[in-house]
C-alpha cells in the first residue's frame, strides 16, 4: 500500500509539472534573442535597413557609437536625442509587456561568421512583428533582421530588412 501511495504521488507531481515546462521553455527560447537586441543599443554598430514603406526601399543607414544614435538621411548624418538607454528601455517594455514567441530553426553563416537562426513574434502595444533574426554564435550580436511589421495603431504594413556591421564604428562627421 505504502508504495503504491508513493508511485502514485509521484505520478500526480509528474502530471503536474508538465504544464509549467512549455511555458518555461517558451520564455527561455526569447532570451538569446532579446539579449540580442539589448546588446545591439550597447555595441558600437552600423545598420542598414531596407523598408518598404519608408524612403521608397532605399537603404537606410544608422550608427550606435558612445550612448547615441546617427541616422543619414538626405545624404547627411543627424545625430537623433534617441541614447542607448532610451533603447534598452523600450526593449525592456517591450519584453514585459508585449507578447514574444521563439523559436530556434537552424545554425547558419551570415557573411562567413556562425549564427543562429530564430523565428520571432511579438505583439505590443498596436504593433505585431514576425520575422527572423540571426544572432551570432560567438557574440551574441544580431548580425541580420527580416521582419513584416503590423502596426495597427498608424495602419501600416511594412517589410524590413537589416544587416549589422561592427568593429572600427566612429561617429559620422
Amino acid at each position: 500500500m505504502h508504495r503504491l501511495t508513493l508511485s502514485t504521488l509521484f505520478v500526480v507531481a509528474l502530471t503536474a509539472a508538465i504544464p509549467i515546462v512549455p511555458r518555461a521553455h517558451a520564455a527561455e527560447s526569447c532570451q538569446p534573442v532579446f539579449d540580442a537586441l539589448m546588446k545591439v543599443a550597447t555595441t558600437p554598430s552600423h545598420s542598414y535597413t531596407t523598408n518598404t514603406t519608408v524612403n521608397g526601399g532605399k537603404a537606410a543607414e544608422t550608427i550606435f557609437v558612445n550612448g547615441q544614435k546617427y541616422i543619414r538621411a538626405h545624404e547627411k548624418w543627424m545625430r537623433i536625442p534617441v541614447t542607448s538607454q532610451d533603447v534598452l528601455e523600450q526593449e525592456k517594455e517591450k519584453e514585459e509587456k508585449g507578447k514574444s514567441t521563439c523559436h530556434l530553426l537552424r545554425r547558419e553563416s551570415v557573411n562567413g561568421e556562425a549564427a543562429i537562426l530564430y523565428s520571432v513574434h511579438r505583439e505590443y502595444d498596436e504593433v505585431k512583428e514576425d520575422g527572423q533574426m540571426w544572432v551570432s554564435a560567438s557574440t551574441g550580436l544580431l548580425l541580420r533582421v527580416e521582419e513584416d511589421v503590423d502596426n495597427r495603431g498608424n495602419k501600416k504594413n511594412e517589410h524590413q530588412s537589416t544587416r549589422f556591421e561592427y568593429g572600427n564604428i566612429r561617429p559620422p562627421v
